[in-house]
């Protein structure tokens, strides 16, 4: 079992396994053909109202950590989707922030850890 997070922006790789966009909204920019995606997977998200009061700013970030394990505990059906996925080798969790250490994606990635 092996769970990574990239940007989806970044080249797709073979080592990336299952590719699955983990955002509620698709990326800017972006075409479907060029995501090169297995799944978007967007109710996985966090909500609207979380999405938008934690905005990426660092010092919110233990207290988005602890509202979105909340609502993860909500999406069981999801979240035993991914944990299928993981199971059968690499999983890689596409994000399509800037910001690459204070994501939805990490705290999804350490989620499923914990739960494996």
């Amino acid at each position: 079992m092996d769970i990574k997070v990239k940007r989806v922006f970044e080249k797709a790789s073979k080592d990336d396994g299952i590719r699955i966009l983990v955002d509620r909204l698709w990326p800017r920019g972006m075409s479907k053909k060029d995501a090169l995606l297995d799944l978007w997977l967007k109710d996985v998200a966090p909500s609207n109202e979380l999405r938008k009061w934690f905005n990426h700013e660092p010092e919110k970030w233990e207290e988005f950590k602890s509202r979105y394990f909340s609502e993860l505990d909500k999406k069981l059906d999801l979240v035993s989707k991914l944990k299928k996925y993981a199971g059968g080798g690499t999983l890689t969790l596409l994000f399509s922030a800037k910001e690459t250490k204070f994501n939805n994606a990490i705290v999804l990635k350490e989620y499923l850890e914990k739960e494996l």
